[in-house]
């Protein structure tokens, strides 16, 4: 086995100054800029690393998850900085969340998107 000595995740962006811009401000996470890109600081010590791509494509899928102990209260929060969120037919209802926990199918879950199209969400678990 390999020594792994710490981990990261990392996802691209089209604009680092807009990333650094929504991270920083509407998530509150702590960014760090480089030459490189874009560092986020996750609240259990946890980092992604964000980096510019010329020909980047939004993750069709989930990137970053932000677990919360009260959904409703986060995603009035996330709306009062201009967060929109995501309605997928079929998953969410009328208030844009899936309702995991009453299905006993898992949390429940609000997506929304970064500047750069990438998908986030952010949940609440059950109890």
């Amino acid at each position: 086995m390999f020594s792994i000595r710490d981990t990261f995740s990392s996802f691209s962006v089209d604009d680092l100054d807009m990333a650094q811009k929504f991270y920083s401000e509407v998530t509150e996470l702590e960014t760090e800029l480089s030459s490189m890109g874009l560092r986020l600081h996750l609240p259990d010590g946890g980092k992604v690393f964000l980096y510019p791509k010329q020909d980047h494509r939004p993750a069709s899928f989930t990137v970053l998850n932000f677990i919360v102990s009260d959904l409703s209260k986060a995603m009035d929060q996330l709306k009062n900085k201009g967060v929109e969120f995501e309605y997928y037919e079929g998953l969410t209802d009328e208030d844009r969340i899936f309702r995991g926990i009453a299905q006993n199918r898992g949390p429940d879950i609000a997506w929304f998107k970064d500047p750069a199209g990438n998908i986030i969400s952010v949940l609440q678990e059950a109890g």
